[in-house]
């Protein structure tokens, strides 16, 4: 099991990232997928079309959320803590990835870095 960490800058502010984050119709514009959410603790997710799917465990309004994201049969769970802090630019997104399956562990990599964060920003950008 491997852990993930890195910080992402957004260019908006945190309230407006958590409700991109939070929001089934956000959600969708930003990924182009359809997404299940809800700001409930103990409420199963699914993004981009059942790709990522799991438990939403804590929230905190515009500063925090914390998941666990399903690998099938693990015995610790995978956990993904996104921290929001303001920051000159906009938004510091911190992410805290543990217990990665060692094996998922490159894919996941890409997978925050070139679609999850990437897209989010791409959307706030423009681009």
């Amino acid at each position: 099991m491997k852990t993930f960490k890195k910080y992402y800058i957004i260019p908006e502010v945190p309230e407006i990232v958590y409700k991109a984050l939070t929001t089934e119709t956000t959600l969708k514009l930003w990924t182009g997928f359809d997404a299940e959410m809800k700001t409930e603790v103990d409420t199963e997710f699914s993004l981009w079309d059942g790709n990522i799917c799991g438990k939403n465990l804590e929230f905190e309004k515009d500063k925090k959320i914390v998941q666990q994201w399903f690998f099938g049969e693990q015995e610790e769970a995978s956990i993904v803590t996104i921290k929001l802090h303001k920051h000159k630019k906009g938004t510091s997104a911190e992410l805290e990835h543990t217990n990665i399956p060692t094996e998922d562990y490159e894919a996941m990599i890409e997978g925050w870095n070139g679609t999850y964060f990437n897209d989010l920003i791409d959307f706030y950008t423009g681009e």
